[in-house]
């Protein structure tokens, strides 16, 4: 069976690379930067310093891949709804730029990619691969049915500090599952914020989202309560670690951004809120990567 290209174009290898690109444009590949700087944590956590030079590319590597399947795979399950939603329909499923056989293949593709890389750690991480696919899959489905999908998809990135730890130590600690606690709170409450802006789609088409269900004020206060709870847990965190000043600055800091996300969001006003979701939590994600990597190495010497 040969891999297929596109609808309209030969499988000539030029067309494939603009398959391959339009693909990676489709599911925000840049992106990655959410998940990536918390598995990086998780790992330095583990190793109190810096892992193997090995271990951090196969890590990479499977944060990657994961993300890659995951967003393939949801893009395929929604492309019928992204085709009657205007802010979606120009997206490169419902508008013909990539075929559902290419897409299948990558999704495929980067899931062997996870299950590999996860074998090159250890054999607990090749164990729980399949699961983690599972769950990653499994969040396309859920705003048909349930307001949790917010947590859902937090789960789904907040599994990577566990999944990095594992992949360190080839076993788990209660201590990483507050960071697991705290990636899945800060993302749900984004998702919220992200999730106002179709709230009169998800109404019309019976899907289900905080803002669909309560109205965009309280969508808003609900979002504002999962950061909170979220920086508590971090905060524990550092404590039952024994961190140090330089990561209570980073998320010091952290708290300020998130601030400053919460203000630029209005019940009356989205017109921010691309601003508020993608540049504001990237920069999260990456500072405190930067203060609780600065901490662990400073505390190991390194």
């Amino acid at each position: 069976m040969s891999l297929p290209i596109s609808e309209n174009e030969s499988g000539t290898s030029f067309s494939w690379w603009r398959s391959l690109r339009t693909t990676l444009e489709m599911i925000k590949f840049e992106h990655s930067v959410f998940a990536l700087p918390f598995a990086l944590i998780g790992a330095l956590l583990a190793a109190r310093g810096w892992p193997s030079g090995r271990q951090l590319f196969w890590i990479v590597v499977a944060m990657v891949a994961a993300r890659s399947a995951a967003m393939s795979f949801n893009r395929l399950i929604d492309r019928h709804l992204d085709a009657q939603n205007p802010r979606t329909a120009n997206r490169a499923l419902p508008a013909g730029a990539l075929s559902v056989s290419f897409v299948t293949w990558f999704a495929l593709v980067a899931s062997a990619m996870l299950i590999f890389a996860a074998y090159q750690l250890n054999p607990l991480s090749f164990r729980l691969s399949p699961l983690a696919l599972g769950i990653l899959f499994v969040y396309s489905y859920t705003k048909r049915f349930t307001i949790l999908s917010h947590i859902v998809l937090g789960f789904c990135l907040g599994i990577a500090p566990a999944a990095a730890w594992i992949a360190i130590r080839g076993s788990l600690s209660p201590n990483i599952l507050l960071l697991t606690g705290a990636v899945t709170l800060w993302t749900a409450g984004f998702d919220i914020l992200y999730a106002c802006q179709d709230v009169d789609f998800d109404r019309r088409s019976g899907l289900h989202s905080v803002p669909q269900r309560w109205g965009i004020r309280r969508a808003l206060q609900a979002s504002t309560a999962l950061h909170f709870l979220m920086v508590l847990l971090l905060l524990w965190l550092a404590w039952v670690e024994r961190m140090g000043w330089v990561t209570l600055a980073g998320i010091g800091v952290a708290i300020l951004l998130l601030i400053y996300e919460h203000r630029l969001v209005k019940p009356t006003d989205l017109s921010r809120l691309n601003a508020a979701f993608f540049n504001i939590n990237g920069w999260i994600g990456i500072l405190l990567l930067l203060f609780w990597g600065a901490d662990i190495l400073l505390y190991s010497g390194l």
